[in-house]
């Protein structure tokens, strides 16, 4: 077999995906099978099927430490909090660095850190508090290279600590903790203050000198502001604390503590913590697809299940000594973590005529999860029986936990009773971003996001052609039921834009039930939802015991750092032939800025077209220490003549913020904290020549009397969908938020938060 037969001869956006992230050194298709499966013939079978697949750093690693390379087969791991004192703060950033070296994304929790104000016995005098040191973490994230990625990083805090009305707040500021997704952990006894409109306690005591710092909030207000700052900025995510500590297989055992959550927060882990990951495609259990007779294949299902709890169990197995920690590699062997979880839900729904989010939709998945859960739980009894259970395994503690007994048939039990179990933690629903876009069906447990997608072209004469690219599954069905304008569609055909709120909530819900883990899922909601809707929707989630919940609203100002719908910013070149550059005259407006960079000043001057506004000119000189003025010179006549060419700033901006992080700057912003914005002198250039474009903007309009101009970011100049998302810096075509990840569907580039 070859990639084509495998994928499809049509499917070039899976095709290149396989070909750019999985397949290692123009490896064959059959030898790239032979690799990830690891020789295990059922596995092999069920990947050529399309029924499972492992995690991306299974499908990209597993193998490659046999060829010197340092990998790690994991996704994701949790770093143990740091502790109170500026020696584990530090020796936290450097297991983050070592971590994302490896190609793992990390969690971290900062509620053991003093709050802003605390009395310390340094030059300090009192503490910045423990937000303050989000920024180092951030900042490690972005500098460590991923094989042409940056790290994942989540920062937690709890929601009982002083500071944490200030984590609530941080990200408004768009420039703070760019590198990072940040979750409060709540409390049922903060959710118990809401809905009473009680007060609530937040407090924190600093071992080290005995102090405690203590004040009273309003609950509800505070509530109230979390679901504001999430509406308007998609932060920060919640994280149901209670939830996540009584519904899972250690719920019972006291020597267990969760120390946070992994980058989508569908993991939550112990400190040194980590977990292998692979996904089930439910769409290929589907007997008889598209027709009355169509139903789900139960006992194949649960065959794969085992064969899947069986497979990560040998990886897992594979990859202890290569986790990039001692403390990691302990962890691992003590609990033994694996996620399994599911993708392909709504491309399973359409098959069999099903309405996703409708009551036979919840029936079906409450049948098929505890299948799932029942069957892993058995896998992992066998796998004990051969090989022993997890170390720190304590039987009478799991068959008590609420979540085994909700999950277990008799046998199941019976075989657990004996044997005990292989790993502590089973299940997990991950986004699947990459996997599911390289199959062609839906990630994770999310709905279709849309049946179609708008792309954008030229004809020979200049004019822009819009035609519809459909998403696979409505296409398939499309064509199998000859049906030419997708407004003939079932009803069944709901989207993540069309479906209700509370059905979405439901469905996760459901899924929640048999998870012993946690779910990394999205509910995207339009531009008008409001605020008192996001809010009752993280009540309503709360209520129907999901673990976390973050909720996307289109249009929110984490999209618009990427994309508006503002017209198209001004060039220099309308009109202009291929190879012809505009003359630039006298009559500029001249604009100057003073940049503090890693290798001291650098001064930028740009000019305007009075008129219009558009970059024309740039110039820029070093300070006394400011770096190479030959290169200064270069790079100012190339935006120059890029500019006069009819290239509007945008693109301009986007290729300077390309260029990546300089030591040199990050060590300056480190110790000095009096650098520019952005994280290398062109970026620092970029950023300076959009600040000076937009005051210019905001001139010319007041001079014509018109209404004061906003400050916008880069405008769709592309192609559109239905509704306008942020570009990827791959393609340039829209992005979907889909399971806490941004995804492009067009070349498979991902980014999840």
């Amino acid at each position: 077999m070859n990639a084509e037969d495998w994928l499809g001869k049509d499917n070039q956006l899976g095709l290149d995906i396989w070909k750019n992230k999985y397949c290692n050194d123009g490896e064959s298709f059959d030898a790239w099978l032979d690799r990830i499966s690891g020789g295990n013939k059922e596995v092999a079978r069920l990947i050529t099927e399309k029924k499972f697949l492992f995690g991306g750093r299974i499908l990209s690693n597993r193998g490659l430490e046999n060829i010197g390379r340092k990998v790690s087969l994991s996704n994701c791991y949790v770093i143990e909090p740091p502790e109170d004192e500026i020696e584990s703060i530090f020796e936290c950033a450097k297991k983050l660095a070592r971590t994302y070296s490896y190609g793992g994304g990390c969690g971290v929790d900062i509620s053991k850190l003093s709050p802003r104000g605390a009395r310390i016995n340094n030059a300090a005098k009192e503490t910045s508090g423990a937000v303050s040191f989000m920024e180092l973490y951030s900042m490690v994230t972005e500098l460590i290279g991923q094989n042409g990625r940056r790290g994942a990083l989540m920062i937690s805090i709890d929601c009982s600590h002083p500071d944490v009305e200030r984590f609530i707040e941080l990200k408004t500021d768009l420039d703070k903790v760019t590198k990072a997704n940040i979750s409060v952990r709540i409390s049922g006894e903060f959710m118990d203050a809401v809905k009473n409109n009680e007060p609530f306690r937040l407090h924190y005591t600093r071992e080290a000198t005995g102090e405690t710092i203590e004040t009273m909030v309003d609950a509800k207000e505070m509530f109230r502001r979390i679901a504001e700052v999430n509406w308007d900025y998609a932060e920060p995510g919640a994280l149901f604390w209670d939830r996540v500590e009584n519904w899972n297989l250690l719920s019972n055992t006291e020597e267990f503590t969760y120390a946070g959550v992994n980058p989508c927060a569908e993991e939550p882990l112990p400190a040194g913590g980590s977990c292998l990951l692979g996904s089930i495609n439910l769409a290929e259990f589907v007997q008889d697809p598209f027709t009355t007779n169509a139903s789900f294949d139960f006992e194949g299902f649960k065959k794969c299940v085992k064969t899947s709890v069986k497979a990560l169990n040998e990886v897992l197995e594979e990859g202890l000594p290569l986790h990039p920690l001692e403390e990691q590699r302990k962890s691992v062997a003590d609990w033994r973590q694996i996620g399994l979880g599911i993708m392909g839900l709504a491309d399973m729904m359409i098959k069999l005529g099903i309405t996703y989010g409708s009551e036979e939709s919840l029936a079906l998945c409450d049948r098929i999860g505890f299948a799932m859960a029942d069957n892993a739980i058995a896998a992992s009894a066998a796998l004990a029986k051969e090989l022993g259970a997890y170390p720190k395994c304590s039987i009478d503690d799991i068959i008590e936990t609420p979540y085994f007994k909700a999950n277990t048939s008799s046998a199941t039990a019976g075989l657990v009773k004996k044997h005990g179990i292989r790993n502590s933690q089973l299940l997990t629903i991950a986004p699947t971003g990459t996997l599911s876009t390289m199959l062609g069906i839906s990630g994770g447990l999310e709905p279709i996001y849309a049946n179609y997608y708008e792309r954008k072209t030229e004809s020979l004469h200049g004019s822009d052609v819009y035609y519809k690219v459909y998403t696979k599954i409505v296409d398939q069905y499309m064509k199998d039921h000859k049906i030419v304008d997708d407004a003939d569609l079932p009803d069944y055909f709901v989207t993540a834009m069309t479906l209700e709120y509370h059905q979405r909530i439901d469905m996760q819900s459901i899924w929640q039930n048999h998870i012993d883990a946690s779910i990394s899922s999205t509910v995207n909601v339009p531009n008008h939802f409001t605020v008192e809707e996001t809010e009752c929707l993280y009540l309503y989630a709360y209520e129907k015991g999901l673990k976390g919940i973050t909720i996307f609203r289109d249009g929110c100002k984490r999209t618009g750092i990427l994309t508006t719908q503002e017209p198209k910013p001004a060039t220099a070149g309308d009109g202009l032939e291929r190879g012809e550059i505009i003359l630039v005259t006298d009559d500029v407006v001249g604009k100057k800025r003073k940049l503090v960079t890693g290798c001291g000043s650098l001064h930028c001057i740009a000019l305007f077209d009075p008129h219009t506004g558009a970059l024309l000119e740039t110039y820029l000189s070093k300070g006394s220490s400011g770096g190479c003025n030959n290169f200064m010179i270069g790079l100012s006549r190339m935006i120059s003549l890029s500019a006069r060419g009819g290239i509007d700033i945008y693109a301009i901006i986007d290729q300077l913020n390309s260029t990546g992080s300089c030591p040199s700057y990050t060590v300056r912003r480190a110790t000095k904290q009096d650098t520019s914005k952005g994280s290398c002198c062109p970026m620092a250039v970029g950023n300076a020549l959009l600040d000076m474009y937009h005051e210019v903007q905001e001139e010319i309009a007041s001079q014509n009397g018109k209404k004061k101009a906003k400050k916008i970011p880069k405008p769709v100049a592309v192609t559109t969908i239905a509704r306008d998302k942020g570009l990827c810096p791959e393609c340039g075509e829209p992005l979907v938020f889909e399971g806490g990840c941004n995804i492009c569907k067009s070349c498979g580039w991902s980014k999840c938060y």
